[in-house]
């Protein structure tokens, strides 16, 4: 495998376990960056953007630098990102029942909602009693509606579970109540604008049309030394249609086909963002300082409101343990970033971003082939011990 890039001396292990990754994990497409202080310090890609979909093999087009991807629900730290850059503004509370500003979420119980159990996946609505499908899950009126109408599975506030899907429409309505634009139009301009970073929520016309920005989406190899058991409960809930776990998930049914143009077009900011590996590290090192001495999106007030703990425990839908801030996973067993004082978010079965204000360290991988794990992909966490080890030699 021909790795591509380069990296900062002292960073050469991450070099090695990238390629590693290919060689032991299965990857077919992947790239990793790292921003240290604000300065580019790891920039990798391998492998190919494609499969050939007849043989289920890897294609012949080899991924590029810059070349995209999807994030499914690293997404999810993008999209908290807007809730408290609003908050910083003064355009919203966090402590406000989410009524105040979406009178409509108020209906079936959920009146005292506050607007940081959202992020904090403590609203009690991680499932719908009718499912949507793609189609309708892409309107944002129809997510919305069907979000607010919603009985909670238990008192808000009081516990949490992982709201997989639900978030999309959560946390797009209230951005739409409360700024009057769409969730993803508002990243485009007050954040991956100012950041300089290649990451989009609904991706535009004008990047879809480029030939291959986009890689396609398909399984890994899957070396039979990687293969591992899950916890028996973990393995239950995953396998009964009734349980929480799996209406969670299948809050979109059937299934979206994420290779589709129209899903990549949507705004679903819970699993549909695109990004390069240095798109989303950019975006992570600049929540937590200037980037090449650009602009710093959240003061260090705000770093310490969004990873600052509101939900750990037994999550009712993940089953395992989970740790989160205020939109954004902390680490933990479940979910090991680089340190107590990391932030971020995982997406299912391949994708990482986060940023560790205490190192200075912002994270980057994206991959086109995706596990079925949720949380501590073997791939990623290899890359987050090989910066583990580079930072402390």
């Amino acid at each position: 495998m021909d790795v591509n890039g380069a990296v900062a001396e002292g960073f050469e292990p991450v070099r090695e376990a990238f390629a590693r990754n290919f060689e032991t994990l299965g990857d077919r497409g992947a790239a990793v960056a790292v921003y240290r202080d604000g300065h580019k310090v790891v920039d990798l890609w391998g492998g190919t953007k494609n499969v050939d979909d007849t043989a289920g093999a890897d294609g012949t087009h080899p991924w590029e630098h810059g070349t995209a991807q999807i994030v499914r629900s690293a997404t999810k730290g993008v999209a908290a990102a807007v809730l408290l850059l609003l908050q910083q503004r003064g355009e919203l509370d966090l402590d406000a029942p989410v009524g105040e500003y979406w009178p409509e979420f108020k209906a079936a119980g959920k009146e005292r909602t506050r607007v940081w159990q959202l992020l904090a996946h403590r609203a009690g609505v991680p499932a719908l009693d009718r499912p949507l499908t793609p189609a309708e899950a892409a309107d944002p009126v129809l997510g919305a509606e069907a979000v607010a109408a919603q009985a909670p599975e238990w008192e808000p506030g009081t516990d949490h579970g992982y709201h997989a899907q639900t978030y999309s429409w959560l946390t797009g309505e209230l951005v739409r109540r409360v700024t009057g634009r769409g969730i993803g139009e508002w990243i485009a301009d007050e954040i991956a604008g100012p950041a300089g970073a290649d990451l989009w929520l609904g991706l535009p016309a004008a990047q879809a049309s480029r030939a291959g920005r986009v890689g396609k989406v398909h399984p890994p190899a899957d070396p039979p030394g990687l293969r591992t058991r899950p916890k028996r409960a973990v393995a239950e809930a995953y396998a009964d249609p009734a349980s929480l776990t799996c209406r969670a998930f299948a809050a979109i049914t059937p299934t979206p086909d994420e290779n589709d143009p129209a899903y990549r077009a949507a705004a679903l900011p819970a699993s549909n963002g695109i990004a390069t590996a240095e798109g989303l590290a950019r975006f992570y090192a600049s929540l937590i300082g200037e980037v090449d001495g650009g602009a710093r999106l959240f003061t260090p007030e705000t770093v310490e409101l969004a990873r600052g703990e509101r939900s750990a425990g037994p999550d009712r839908v993940l089953v395992v343990p989970t740790r989160f801030g205020l939109g954004y996973m902390l680490h933990g067993a479940t979910s090991p970033l680089l340190s107590p004082t990391s932030f971020g978010h995982p997406g299912r079965g391949g994708a990482l971003g986060f940023a560790d204000p205490a190192a200075g360290i912002a994270f980057g991988y994206v991959t086109n082939g995706f596990r079925k794990s949720v949380t501590a992909d073997p791939r990623a966490q290899a890359l987050v011990r090989a910066v583990q080890g580079a930072i402390s030699a």
